[in-house]
């Protein structure tokens, strides 16, 4: 399983964000209903699989969770992004979503982009009033390349993406 530490997951991160910040601007054509952005961020992390068998009897990636960290426009980690899909503010706040929409990626293999329903989960704070969560400029994230061969092997392949939280 490839997998991320902490220390090198923020340090990629801080580059990814230097990434993003440099290209070029993309539309974000998923409608998001009548609600105001409060918050733009730029996710690092990987889209994790689990080899399973499938109903034709074969082994495959099976996409499992996600696991990201989310940076404001200044770098700073701001959210955490997991199973659910969840994430979790450093206030304690939490949300979690349901996909009510979804379009290709811009960028070939890449992990589709995503509009989230969203509902409270824990403490009050930053993200207590979000009703939507918006992914776009999605890139990398598909399964692994290298075909599973051991029933419940794990793998993980790294994503960059922009999430817009709604109110």
């Amino acid at each position: 399983m490839n997998h991320l530490s902490r220390g090198k997951h923020i340090a990629i991160g801080a580059g990814l964000i230097s990434m993003m910040s440099g290209a070029s601007a993309q539309a974000e054509s998923i409608d998001v209903p009548g609600v105001q952005p409060f918050l733009k961020t730029t996710a690092a992390g990987v889209q994790i699989y689990a080899c399973e068998y499938g109903a034709d009897h074969t082994l495959d990636w099976v996409f499992r969770q996600p696991r990201a960290t989310l940076y404001d426009a200044h770098g700073a980690e701001v959210i955490e992004h997991s199973a659910g899909p969840s994430w979790q503010a450093h206030d304690g706040s939490r949300i979690e979503g349901k996909v009510v929409a979804q379009e290709p990626s811009g960028t070939p293999g890449s992990v589709p982009q995503l509009l989230l329903e969203a509902h409270s989960a824990g403490s009050p704070g930053m993200l207590a009033a979000v009703r939507y969560v918006q992914r776009v400029r999605t890139v990398g994230g598909v399964k692994p390349a290298a075909p599973c061969t051991v029933e419940h092997e794990t793998g993980s392949s790294p994503y960059i993406a922009t999430y817009i939280f709604y109110k």
